[in-house]
């Protein structure tokens, strides 16, 4: 007798192979964003301060407490046509310390790489560092094609040089990657009954949901948190995620989100004035003279974003070193500055927190990208097109609405691509997901 589409539903939450999505629109590092302009979406990339301690010098130290080896697994350029074309090395890290091996069908917990350096994700990843002695796993950190060291055509310079050389630079691809990638480690360990779960945390966590979608016979679950699978054509209400910002500082003090909301024509009035670039240089404290207040609006935006999605109540540094309640800090930096201080010197002490809390950066990059994310400009302008908005009322950001042709055109100038708003869902579904 056929199944109504209610039996239907249930038998998927007793299936004892599952997809678990933590679902927020909070996704660290996506960071799931289109490129922005000012009053438009931002882009939740590169827009951390001139360190003076480099990301790479921060990375060894945390690895003494993640070990790890290093390896380069050779992959096909597209794995979707026979054309021949050239193949690229994609870097993985491959912890072995606790798998009890194929001969006890030891697990193998798969990292789903995101947009920037294996190693950033791999010991950030603390979770399944964690868990890992407990159920005698594997751990496997397979980098994102096109980003960290595992580039095709050899170069950074050539592979983002143009559409036609960033045109493999897609989720399907990425899962491609991945899924032959852990057949064969399977094959060459003898491990082909090991079952593997795979993790990721916001874009990630996306590929991990997606692949378990795409070869269910590869993974027999995944865990993916902050997945923002929801942010695309109109599943959920543009304006959702900085609602969602606005109110966790609203939370913190009423003050703080108004002098964050008066702060943009602010902002704008004193850019108009006679050198006002000059004295938004000076109060910012940047370390080269600012050149539209664009810019700055970006950089800020930015921060409040971040400063959202990993407002932890212990201290981290994911993003950056931060303490326990970010926000929280943020807040009393701003609503906390002597009466004489004027808003933008307030909005400066509050985001000073996220760009400088440890107290060692002397001026500010707008443009640094030390983690290598650039790549995902490219992915946004073409499937990963996620329509955001601001409210007037409900947000604390600069009022917009969505303005797909104004995007459009932008990705054009940039990339001489036209995005595909609809791609995602096509292939990996969306509207079903609201079923769970």
């Amino acid at each position: 007798m056929p199944k109504t589409r209610q039996q239907n539903q249930n038998s998927l939450y007793l299936s004892p192979v599952i997809t678990i999505v933590i679902i927020s629109i909070l996704s660290p590092l996506s960071l799931a964003a289109q490129p922005s302009k000012f009053r438009r979406a931002p882009r939740f990339v590169g827009k951390l301060p001139h360190l003076t301690e480099p990301p790479q010098r921060q990375q060894r130290q945390q690895q003494q407490q993640y070990r790890y080896e290093t390896r380069y697994f050779e992959q096909r350029l597209d794995h979707f046509s026979f054309a021949d074309l050239p193949t690229f090395s994609q870097r993985y890290l491959i912890n072995t310390d606790h798998w009890v091996g194929p001969n006890r069908l030891g697990p193998i917990f798969l990292y789903c790489g995101n947009e920037g350096d294996i190693e950033w994700f791999a010991v950030n990843s603390g979770f399944v560092w964690d868990i890992a002695p407990r159920f005698g796993a594997m751990l496997v950190f397979p980098e994102h094609r096109y980003y960290g060291e595992s580039m095709p055509y050899g170069s950074t310079e050539v592979a983002y040089q143009n559409a036609t050389t960033l045109s493999y630079l897609t989720a399907e691809q990425a899962l491609a990657d991945f899924a032959v990638f852990i057949t064969n480690l399977k094959q060459n360990l003898s491990a082909e009954a090991s079952p593997v779960v795979l993790f990721g945390g916001s874009y990630g966590g996306m590929l991990a949901a997606w692949m378990r979608l795409k070869y269910p016979h590869i993974a027999i679950g995944a865990l993916a948190s902050s997945a923002p699978i929801l942010q695309f054509e109109d599943i959920v209400p543009p304006e959702t995620f900085y609602n969602i910002v606005s109110s966790d500082f609203k939370r913190e003090s009423a003050s703080c989100f108004n002098t964050i909301k008066e702060s943009w024509g602010e902002l704008v009035s004193v850019g108009q004035k006679e050198n006002g670039l000059l004295e938004l240089t000076k109060t910012f404290h940047l370390c080269r003279e600012l050149n539209s207040t664009e810019d700055l609006a970006d950089w800020l935006e930015s921060a409040y974003s971040y400063l959202a999605m990993v407002d932890y109540p212990y201290p981290s540094d994911f993003m950056m070193p931060l303490p326990g309640y970010p926000i929280r800090e943020v807040c009393k930096k701003i609503d906390n500055a002597p009466d004489a201080t004027s808003i933008l010197e307030r909005i400066f002490e509050g985001v000073s927190v996220y760009y400088n809390y440890t107290g060692n950066v002397d001026c500010f990059q707008l443009d640094d990208d030390p983690h290598g994310l650039d790549g995902w400009n490219w992915q946004a302008c073409t499937e990963m097109v996620m329509p955001m908005s601001s409210s007037r009322d409900k947000s604390m950001f600069p009022a917009y609405d969505y303005n797909y042709s104004s995007f459009k055109e932008e990705c054009w100038n940039d990339f001489n691509v036209i995005p595909r708003p609809r791609w995602i869902t096509t292939e990996f579904g969306g509207h079903v997901w609201e079923l769970f």
